[in-house]
Parts: structure tokens; C-alpha cells; sequence
């Protein structure tokens, strides 16, 4: 459509420059008007469904939209602005040329031409008419005409005609129209004769002047003879110069044309002014067109290229824009837009690879630490947590997964001061023992801080440390049993013959003395008691060197707790015990001796917590509650007093069996209370440190653990005997 246009335009211009007069073609302007004006309509129908779209577009936001519209702006200003500039002075100059062309001196040159072209003529029918004249007179003083001989007539003829340079001369009747005597060429045959009009006006006493029908020559036909209606009639032509008669006619034609023209002026400017706006505005549609075309041939690709960068940006490396055959910038941006997609794709490819390899082998790793029962953090150089293995979260009871990025120092305070040590001094690795964990579940760590280097400058940490609690615990036992057992071999020993030897003495010599006989026997009657001592503790001692195998069978804990519970009531009337445990069961392999002696060291290291506490008035009171009951902290007594207590308790779950023994005594001690359950480790006066450690032995010995906490609610210290629940059992 906009090729179409042009050409209509340029066929319109050349139409009007040539000049073409549309007064005599009035279908060329129809037609160049009814053709300008569909093409016009279609290419506007045309050019507002892309502008429509475009702004369609530029509303949506899509990519290049913006652009788009600001380049179909630019390329409308550029098409709009020379052409209102070249039609304004169009108009002007066209307004201003009218004016000069319809102008006083136009008019005044043309009617001047016209005059002398006429006076020409004028001049030639003037000569002509006094030739014939002449003639008619010249052959009338000869006599009369129709008594001379037609020889003579014929010479005299010839000799007026050759005199005036006629063309051709005749004489001829009006009456009968015959040539009398005719010369010129061929002998004057083929003469055409005048017509009628002219021979009637001729007679009549007039000379009648004729043009030819070509223009070539004119004639003249006059009266001979003296009556009033003349005999014969003469009649003459001569040549009219061909060249001079067209330029007349031609004169004359245009002249007629100008004052059509100056006539119908406004409508010819009218027209005018139509034909060259439609034009104009089929130029510019084109325009317009072609710039949207252009337009689009730029904004189309770079739209494509930000939806391909977008779609890059999401992960797509495999998006590729068209590429235009056309050798210019927006193609060379999209082959140069493809060759960096091609080599991201190819470098994510190899980046992926080196990844998956990467991957594999952090699986690998995070395979074998996590198979390694010690814990190994991996630290960055700001030593920020970044590799973590399982048993590192469960030495340290705390989720390294969710502390990636953390320092390590914020999320295990312990490790300050060796992470600092070793930030310090980067050159050698750092090993010191941590303790770590609350004051009823302090264990001991073993932490070596190594440095990874790269030549002077560190890269990263690597922490490895491990639980060495147990095994302490395990050399100090094993260091005590060898005492246990030493002692015992050197001091029970020479007990059998002092005790002997003193009872001997007192049975004896008793009623020899007669000085202070009591003296004597309250003597003897100590070394005898002290040595039952010194005997009872070398056998704790023996027990604690040497634990019996205990014989494993199926058992009723709770019953098991009431029999122990016996004897601690008569043993301390003075304690109130609350006591919460089913009627029957559960039933765990257990020794039945040992789980006894367990839940009797328990007791009276509860009853010796009572006692350490500051004197108060304690009444008896013994209470049993059942499964479901819960016991109280405090017990009132009748006067109102609070009582001393003890709480035995006994709780299953899916994952365990637990049995409580809690006291309202002292406490547990802050200091060294992970090391409670170490061989002679107490805090009681009197204690000698092997109750806990028999309980935890105990306690091991049937796969289970025993745990040591303060009492919620108020004072005084909770024991736990933990039985862990097999499938087996629970089966």
C-alpha cells in the first residue's frame, strides 16, 4: 500500500508538471483524485490498526513497546514536519503564482499576441481583396468579357496572376458554375469553386475572402463586369505562410484556454490545493508506514532480546533470537546476543559437571564424617560455620545445620577462647580440653583447632574435638578400683587380729583390773566398733573393685521399689515419703540384687541431703499415692510446719522407663557435678564418694544411664534411673 501510494503521488506530480491542463482532462483529475483518496483511506485504515497496536503494546508493557513508540514518534515528526513546511510554501508559492499568472500583464501580452496574429490574416485577406479589385478592373477595361476569345483571356489571366503571385486565378459562370478559363497548376483543372454564399455576396457588388479548409490559402471572389449582377465571377488565392497560421491558431486556442482559466481561478486553485493535500498525505502515510516498518525492523529484535535476556536471567540458556539476513547493527547485536548464550550454555554445561563432580565428592565427604564418631566443623577464614558433620550437632546438642554462616565462637562460647588462640597464633594447630553443656550435664571435650593455609594467608578451620568424659571417668574408675583393691588387700587384713586381739583382751584381763575397770572395757568396745568400720568400708571398697556379673531376668521395678522402700521408712521415720508407682510393673531384664542396691544408694544419699539441711521440726508422715496421683512438692503437717521429704516416682514411655527419686534436702552442689558419679567424688562430710559411682556402674552394666538434676518447683535434687525400652521387651 505505502509502494502504492508513492506511486500514485509521483504519477500525480509528473501529471501536474507537465503542465497537463485539467479544464480539457477532466477525467485525469477525477481519476487521480478517486485513486489518491482509496489509496489514502486504506493506507489510513492500515496505519491505524499499527498504531493500535502499538499502543496496545506500549499499555501492556511489553518488551521493546517503549521503544517502538518513541521511534514511530520520531519517524512521524521527521514525515510530518518537512511536509507541513513544503506545504505551507507550496500553498504560498502556488497562491502567489496564480496571482501572477491571472495578472493585467499576462492578459494585456495575450491580447496583444492574439491582435497581431489577427492582423496578419488581416493584412493577407487585405492584399488579396485589392488584388482581386485590381484584377476585376484590369479585365473590365479589356472589354466585354464574353465576346473576347478565351485564348486571350486565358494569357491576360495568367499574365495578372504572375504579376500578383497569385496561387491560382479563375473565371467561371454563376449561373451555370463552369470555369470559363482557369489557370495554375495542371492547367487549372480540379478548380474548386466558391460556394454559393460567397458567389451571391460577390455578385452583390462585395468581395467575399475565404479561408481554405486546411489554412493554406486564401481566396477571393469578386464581380466582373459593369451591370449590377455581373456575367462571370472572378476568383483568386494565394499561399498563407503555414508556420505563422499555427502560431496564430495556437495563440488563439490558448488565449480561449486562459480565460477558461481565469474564469474558474478559485476552483482551479481549489483543486489544486485538494489534489497536492491528498498527495501530500499519501506521502506522508507512506512515510508514516515505512517509518512503523522501520520501527519495527529495530524494535522487534530488541524486543526479542530483552525477552530473551529475561528468560537468560531465569535460567533459560538454550533462548535464541532471529537472525536477520541483513547486515547491519541490530543483526550483528542478536548473532552477538546468540554467540554469548551459546558459550553461557557451554560454560554452565562445564560449570554443572564441575558441580556435580564437586557434588559427589561433598556427598563423599559428608558420607565418611558423618561415619565418624568424633565432630568436625569446617570453618571459613572469619571462622563462620561451614561444614558440619552429625556427630558435631549431637556432642554439642545444637543444630550446626541451621548455624551455616554463623561464627563459631557465637553459636559454642566455649570454643572462644581456643578460636581465638588460634586466630592469634594461625601458624600451628591449638588442643586444649572444653568443658561444654549445663552444670547437670557438663561433659568434657577434647577441641583441636587445625588452620588450612596457602601459603602465609589462612583459608579456613578445622575443628575436631571428641566426648573424652567417659573415658576420664573410665581411667579414673579404673585408677580407683586398682586403689579399691589395694586397700583392701593391705587394711583388711591385720582388722581380723586387732579386733581378735582386743576382744580377747577385754575378756581376759576385765576382771583382773580393778582400776577403772569401765575405762578398760568402753577402750576395748571402741577399737572393736571402729575396726567393724574400717571393716565395713574396706568392703565398699571390695564391692566397688569388684562389681558382680549381674544375672539378667525378667523383673517388676515397681515391686522391686516398694521392697527397697521398706527398709528406708524404718530406717528414717523422720521423712515424709510420697510415693508414686503402678501396682504391677512394667516388667525389664534387670538383677533384681543390684537394681535394689541402686535404688538403696539413692535413697540414702536423698536422706543424707535431708539431714545436710539447716535443723527444723520434722514430723513422720508416710504416704503412698497411686499411678495417677501426683505428689506434692511440701506436705503440711498438722501444726502447720512444712516436712522433710522424699518422692519416688516411677514413669514409662515409648522410648524409656524412668524411675525419680527427689528430695527436698541441700542440693546437688554447683562445682564438679558432672564428676558426682566419679569413684570418691562427694560432696557429704562423711561420704566416701562410691555410692553414685556404684549406681552408674550399675546402671551401665544393664544398658541404661543414670542422671542427676535439680528439683523444679523448689530445693533439693532429682536421681534418675533410665531404662532404655527394647523391641524385644516391649514385646
Amino acid at each position: 500500500m505505502a509502494a502504492i501510494a508513492l506511486a500514485l503521488g509521483i504519477a500525480t506530480f509528473a501529471v501536474l508538471s507537465r503542465g497537463m491542463s485539467l479544464i480539457h482532462r477532466p477525467h485525469v483529475e477525477a481519476g487521480l483524485f478517486i485513486g489518491n483518496l482509496i489509496v489514502l483511506l486504506l493506507l489510513a485504515a492500515t496505519l491505524v490498526g499499527r498504531l493500535g497496536r502499538v499502543v496496545a503494546d506500549r499499555k501492556r508493557g511489553l518488551a521493546g513497546a517503549r521503544l517502538h513508540v518513541r521511534l514511530v514518534m520520531l519517524f512521524g515528526v521527521v514525515a510530518v514536519a518537512p511536509t507541513i513546511v513544503v506545504g505551507v510554501f507550496a500553498t504560498v508559492f502556488f497562491h502567489l503564482g496564480i496571482q501572477i499568472w491571472f495578472s493585467d500583464r499576462v492578459r494585456t501580452a495575450l491580447d496583444e499576441a492574439v491582435q497581431a496574429s489577427q492582423g496578419y490574416l488581416q493584412e493577407h485577406n487585405n492584399n488579396i481583396r485589392a488584388d482581386a479589385i485590381a484584377m476585376a478592373n484590369d479585365l473590365n477595361q479589356a472589354g466585354t468579357l464574353q465576346y473576347i476569345d478565351p485564348s486571350t483571356l486565358g494569357s491576360v489571366l495568367v499574365d495578372e496572376k504572375n504579376t500578383r503571385n497569385l496561387n491560382e486565378a479563375a473565371i467561371y459562370d454563376p449561373r451555370t458554375n463552369e470555369v470559363v478559363v482557369s489557370t495554375g497548376l495542371l492547367g487549372g483543372l480540379g478548380v474548386t469553386l466558391p460556394p454559393t454564399s460567397a458567389t451571391m455576396l460577390a455578385r452583390s457588388g462585395d468581395v467575399a475572402i475565404l479561408d481554405s479548409p486546411d489554412g493554406q490559402t486564401v481566396s477571393a471572389v469578386i464581380g466582373i463586369g459593369d451591370d449590377p449582377n455581373p456575367a462571370l465571377m472572378l476568383v483568386i488565392s494565394r499561399p498563407v505562410d503555414p508556420v505563422i497560421l499555427e502560431h496564430m491558431h495556437h495563440t488563439q486556442s490558448v488565449v480561449a484556454d486562459y480565460k477558461r482559466l481565469d474564469q474558474s481561478r478559485s476552483v482551479l486553485q481549489l483543486t489544486f490545493v485538494m489534489i497536492f493535500a491528498l498527495v501530500a498525505l499519501l506521502v506522508l502515510a507512506a512515510a508514516v508506514l515505512f517509518g512503523l516498518v522501520l520501527a519495527n525492523q529495530i524494535a522487534r529484535p530488541v524486543g526479542l532480546l530483552i525477552l530473551a535476556a529475561e528468560r537468560v536471567r531465569g535460567g533459560d540458556l538454550a533462548v535464541r533470537v532471529p537472525e536477520a539476513d541483513r547486515d547491519d547493527e541490530v543483526a550483528g547485536l542478536s548473532r552477538a546476543f546468540n554467540r554469548m548464550t551459546d558459550q553461557l550454555s557451554a560454560q554452565r554445561r562445564e560449570l554443572m559437571a564441575a558441580y556435580s563432580q564437586i557434588n559427589e565428592r561433598r556427598r563423599f565427604t559428608e558420607a565418611v564424617l558423618s561415619g565418624v564418631s568424633a565432630g568436625v566443623i569446617g570453618l571459613d577464614a572469619d571462622q563462620r560455620v561451614e561444614l558440619p558433620n552429625r556427630a558435631a550437632g549431637t556432642l554439642l546438642e545444637t543444630d550446626l545445620a541451621d548455624a551455616v554462616g554463623q561464627r563459631l565462637a557465637e553459636v559454642v562460647p566455649e570454643f572462644g577462647p581456643l578460636l581465638a588462640l588460634a586466630g592469634a597464633q594461625p601458624e600451628r594447630a591449638q588442643t586444649a580440653e572444653v568443658q561444654h553443656g549445663a552444670a547437670s550435664s557438663r561433659r568434657t571435650l577434647l577441641v583441636r583447632i587445625g588452620p588450612e593455609m596457602r601459603g602465609a594467608v589462612t583459608e579456613g578451620y578445622v575443628v575436631t574435638f571428641d566426648d573424652i568424659t567417659e573415658l576420664q571417668s573410665a581411667q579414673r574408675k579404673a585408677a580407683w578400683a586398682d586403689v579399691a583393691r589395694r586397700i583392701a588387700h593391705e587394711i583388711k587384713n591385720p582388722l581380723t587380729p586387732i579386733m581378735l586381739s582386743a576382744e580377747r583382751l577385754k575378756k581376759r584381763f576385765l576382771r583382773e583390773i580393778t582400776t577403772d575397770p569401765d575405762t578398760f572395757a568402753q577402750c576395748a568396745d571402741t577399737i572393736v566398733r571402729h575396726v567393724g568400720d574400717i571393716g565395713r568400708m574396706v568392703d565398699e571398697f571390695s564391692a566397688f573393685a569388684r562389681m558382680p556379673q549381674p544375672m539378667i531376668r525378667p523383673e517388676d521395678l515397681s515391686r522391686i521399689a516398694r521392697e527397697t522402700l521398706i527398709l528406708q521408712k524404718s530406717a528414717h521415720p523422720e521423712i515424709g515419703f510420697v510415693v508414686s508407682l503402678p501396682d504391677r510393673g512394667p516388667v525389664v531384664p534387670c538383677d533384681r540384687r543390684l537394681i535394689g542396691q541402686a535404688l538403696t544408694n539413692l535413697l540414702q544419699n536423698a536422706a543424707d541431703g535431708i539431714a545436710m539441711r539447716p535443723k527444723q521440726i520434722d514430723l513422720p508422715l508416710q504416704v503412698e499415692v497411686g499411678e495417677a496421683d501426683h505428689a506434692p512438692d511440701s506436705l503440711p503437717t498438722p501444726g502447720g510446719e512444712s516436712i522433710s521429704t522424699i518422692w519416688l516416682s516411677l514413669e514409662t514411655s515409648a522410648r524409656d522407663i524412668r524411675i525419680s527419686v527427689a528430695d527436698d534436702g541441700i542440693g546437688l552442689p554447683t562445682e564438679d557435678r558432672a564428676r558426682l558419679t566419679e569413684p570418691y567424688v562427694t560432696h557429704k562430710p562423711k561420704g566416701t564418694g562410691l555410692g553414685l559411682a556404684i549406681v552408674k556402674k550399675i546402671m551401665e552394666d544393664h544398658g541404661g544411664s543414670v542422671m542427676l538434676d535439680d528439683r523444679s518447683g523448689g530445693m533439693g535434687a532429682v536421681a534418675t534411673l533410665i531404662f532404655p525400652v527394647k523391641l524385644s521387651d516391649a514385646a
